[in-house]
């Protein structure tokens, strides 16, 4: 028994309080990581606001005219973006097509108005329109097969194509169907003259 006194006064010295903490360091690892994440953003906008220069080239975009003439179809949804045609990852920023947004489309044989509150509406003449299919992807988002609609148009000497979600998706099919047959018949004119 009296080895169990020794023994137990050496494992009483070894013993040690527990750490106290060090209120310095941590303080300091988290400015570091706010001050991290604030450049991150920062070089984000940066990034953004480089590609918008980068495609300055592109012209104003065109606003609805007057007399639209009657709405053919009408949709709400979202307007997710628009990219390069056929390159569903290159996304156009330079005036404000980069931005995501509440839409209300409408369709008129004068063309397509695109009107986004908090964003820039415009205006898609007849005309420059090109294509109209369901995708399921645009500059980021990625929905189900068709969830998305489409539409390939050409401003300047760029091809765009701009997605759009219907708050009812079963809207889609049919906008593909009309603005296929409009861009179809504009084609025929055309090439009888």
């Amino acid at each position: 028994m009296t080895s169990l006194i020794p023994m137990a006064a050496s494992m009483a010295a070894e013993q040690k309080s527990a750490d106290v903490t060090d209120w310095a360091a941590r303080i300091g690892w988290l400015v570091g990581l706010v001050l991290f994440v604030a450049l991150v953003y920062w070089l984000m906008r940066e990034g953004w606001k480089w590609r918008g220069t980068l495609q300055s080239d592109l012209p104003e975009l065109p606003t609805a005219p007057e007399d639209t003439g009657p709405a053919k179809l009408s949709m709400s949804g979202r307007y997710h973006g628009s990219t390069t045609a056929g390159q569903w990852l290159d996304r156009i920023v330079a005036h404000g097509l980069g931005t995501r947004s509440r839409v209300e489309l409408t369709l008129t044989d004068a063309g397509l108005d695109v009107v986004r509150p908090g964003a820039t509406d415009f205006f898609i003449p007849a005309e420059a329109l090109r294509e109209a299919l369901l995708g399921k992807g645009i500059a980021g988002k990625v929905l189900s097969e068709g969830g998305l609609l489409v539409v390939t148009w050409a401003h300047g000497d760029k091809l765009i194509d701009s997605g759009f979600r219907s708050d009812r998706a079963a809207e889609h099919t049919e906008w593909v169907d009309t603005l296929n047959d409009m861009i179809n018949k504009s084609t025929k004119t055309e090439g009888a003259r």
